[in-house]
């Protein structure tokens, strides 16, 4: 299949109608995500994000649905109420954003209209944007912060602590000149988002956050094949839609382009993120579980070198929180 916007936005609103057709239940539906940008695609995929908002509590709330092994549907499914209060998901750190930059595909009811209309008002005044960006830095925080009350003995689940710790503080620094960055592009979108700062330093501290100078693009192909043993070896009744099957070729071509680039080091964050949640739902004593712990420990990423890791994070936060107060004086949202 070619696969073009056209393409793919009639096979979003195909999706719809299909929905709305069996689900009476459904009152909107939106599309976000790469789709709505010129570069929606990376090594060749794309996935179709879609948002359909429920009367009520959805029987699930995301699914995923295999259209070719370059393209799958990603469907989230929302309860109306979550937007109520409209004119307060302007700030919401990752609702806002979305529903800012989305396109109304179903809306019988008007529905998203209204809501849209509050959203848009007022969603780049300076205030706004600073609450926004401060409820990220405030969860990396308290990530952090928790981080200390627990024994120092780091696997799986503490390293994805760590890593949405990371996550939070880089997109609150990102979303002082744009939306949330996405799972795949992460470190590709992050270096301009820094310089636009005049922080060109933040891209460096956070290839240093993972591990980046002790990692060579060699090293990084050897973990891809670790990935792809760690993937295959979930069992079926515990994946969760990120690591769906339907994923795999979505996120090992991407990573196979984003290794041939000149900056094969963007691979770093969608291959630890999703080799790490893969690691937390496979059994401890594993021998993939092994093998990422080997990977990590020799990148100075886990073992006796994560308190250093976690001092590294904690600075990094400091200098997030510096970059929002100068953003905030610079730009008279006031103190931050």
């Amino acid at each position: 299949m070619r696969i073009t916007r056209d393409t793919l936005l009639k096979i979003a609103k195909e999706a719809i109608d299909r929905q709305v057709r069996t689900n009476r239940e459904i009152v909107a539906a939106y599309l976000c995500g790469s789709l709505l940008g010129d570069d929606f695609l990376l090594g060749g995929t794309a996935d179709i994000d879609l948002v359909f908002v429920h009367d009520g509590q959805p029987p699930s709330l995301r699914e995923i649905i295999h259209l070719t092994d370059e393209v799958h549907l990603d469907i989230a499914h929302h309860d109306q109420n979550e937007y109520r209060q409209p004119r307060s998901l302007r700030a919401h750190p990752w609702l806002g954003p979305t529903l800012n930059s989305c396109k109304a595909l179903y809306d019988p009811r008007h529905f998203l209209d209204f809501t849209l209309a509050s959203v848009r008002s007022q969603f780049d005044r300076p205030d706004t944007v600073l609450q926004r960006v401060r409820g990220s830095a405030e969860r990396s925080r308290q990530i952090w912060t928790r981080r200390q009350m627990l024994p120092a003995v780091p696997g799986p689940q503490e390293f994805n602590s760590y890593l949405r710790a990371i996550w939070h503080v880089a997109n609150a620094i990102a979303g002082l000149n744009g939306p949330p960055l996405t799972e795949r592009r992460f470190l590709l979108g992050f270096p301009a988002r820094a310089a636009a700062l005049n922080r060109p330093g933040l891209y460096a501290g956070l290839l240093g956050l993972l591990g980046a100078p002790n990692i060579s693009t060699h090293t990084l192909w050897g973990w891809l094949a670790m990935w792809q043993t760690a993937c295959h070896a979930l069992p079926s009744e515990n994946i969760p839609p990120r690591l769906h099957p339907h994923r795999s070729a979505y996120y090992q071509k991407a990573f196979e382009a984003l290794l041939g680039n000149p900056q094969p080091q963007a691979v770093l964050w969608p291959l630890l993120h999703t080799w790490s949640l893969a690691a937390n739902l496979l059994p401890p004593q594993s021998d993939e579980v092994h093998d990422w712990h080997e990977a990590l420990v020799q990148a100075g990423l886990l073992g006796p070198n994560f308190s250093e890791r976690l001092e590294a994070l904690d600075a990094y936060l400091d200098l997030g929180d510096e970059t929002l107060e100068e953003w905030a004086l610079a730009n008279g949202a006031g103190e931050a």
